[in-house]
């Protein structure tokens, strides 16, 4: 599994997020505990349906729609990142701290790519004039490693 390029613990990640959720207004529920301990301990950028489908095993009761609005909510409390990487749904990325993606052509895996300090990359970044940059996300792509360990298989077959 990759390495988050942030030294944040997964206990440390969830009480940061879950004390994000308490200041933001949100009741804690139990659902919602749940979607926060599933996204910080996930690399890999999942969907909404993602951590849907794996939260229906520990709590059959939980709607999609808590999930996504739970999400959209921890989103926009600037506690985890809700990105545009490929055609499909939007990803979730608990790990904020700066860095950039790697996004699989052929299988959509999604990987943290470690960059140098968010600040000095945006102050050396310029811009258009009268231009604040916020962020710099770059996205590379091409095919991970599982993937090209795979066989082939012919245009025959």
């Amino acid at each position: 599994m990759p390495v988050r390029p942030s030294p944040e613990s997964h206990e440390a990640l969830v009480a940061r997020m879950l004390a994000g959720v308490r200041a933001s207004g949100l009741k804690l529920t139990r659902q919602r505990e749940a979607i926060v301990h599933e996204l910080a301990g996930d690399e890999t950028h999942p969907t909404a349906q993602a951590l849907f489908e794996r939260l229906l095993v520990r709590l059959p009761g939980v709607s999609f729609a808590t999930v996504y609005n739970t999400l959209d909510a921890l989103s926009s409390a600037g506690l985890c990142a809700s990105l545009s990487l490929a055609p499909g749904a939007a990803r979730f990325d608990p790990n904020m701290g700066a860095h950039h993606h790697a996004v699989c052509d052929e299988c959509g895996t999604v990987l943290d790519v470690p960059t140098r300090d968010g600040a000095s990359e945006r102050a050396s970044a310029g811009g258009p004039p009268g231009f604040t940059v916020r962020a710099i996300e770059r996205v590379y792509r091409g095919v991970c490693a599982a993937c090209r360990a795979r066989p082939r298989r012919s245009a025959r077959s």
